[in-house]
């Protein structure tokens, strides 16, 4: 298993999801924008906005500054990087962190066929690999 540099957040209800995507799509919003944008699919109070959002900071997934009286929230993350961290949980609690578990299933589930596999592996191959911080104080003097 990997060490998880970003510790696991509480899962996202569907409401809170729906304002996360509301907040990725649209960009900072106050919590009346974040209200009329989700009022054809839900007529909530602005209280209830208020609260779910109160709810998403306190689980790290938005950030508010305040401009003249108004909050502005803003997503914490990039949706991909929420996405890596959900899926980082799905490997540790269902995977054993195996992540050749976790695709083994989605081909078996008929999720992802073998053919994406192997494209994917070729991009994978041909990208160059991520950069690692190396710290320096680990290599002994005259061997930088």
């Amino acid at each position: 298993m990997r060490d998880n540099p970003k510790p696991p957040r509480k899962a996202l209800s569907d409401l809170e999801h729906q304002l996360m995507e509301i907040l990725w799509k649209n960009g900072p919003g106050t919590a009346e924008q974040i209200r009329e944008s989700l009022a054809p699919r839900h007529a909530l109070k602005d209280s209830t906005i208020r609260t779910v959002l109160k709810r998403l900071q306190e689980k790290g997934y938005v950030n508010h500054k305040i401009e003249g009286k108004a909050f502005v929230y803003s997503g914490a993350d990039k949706p991909r990087n929420v996405a890596v961290r959900a899926v980082r949980q799905i490997l540790d609690k269902f995977c054993d962190g195996s992540l050749e578990q976790l695709l083994l299933g989605l081909v078996e589930n008929q999720v992802v066929d073998r053919a994406e596999l192997r494209q994917l592996a070729r991009k994978l191959a041909q990208s160059p690999a991520p950069k690692k911080e190396v710290s320096r104080k680990a290599a002994p003097k005259g061997e930088e």
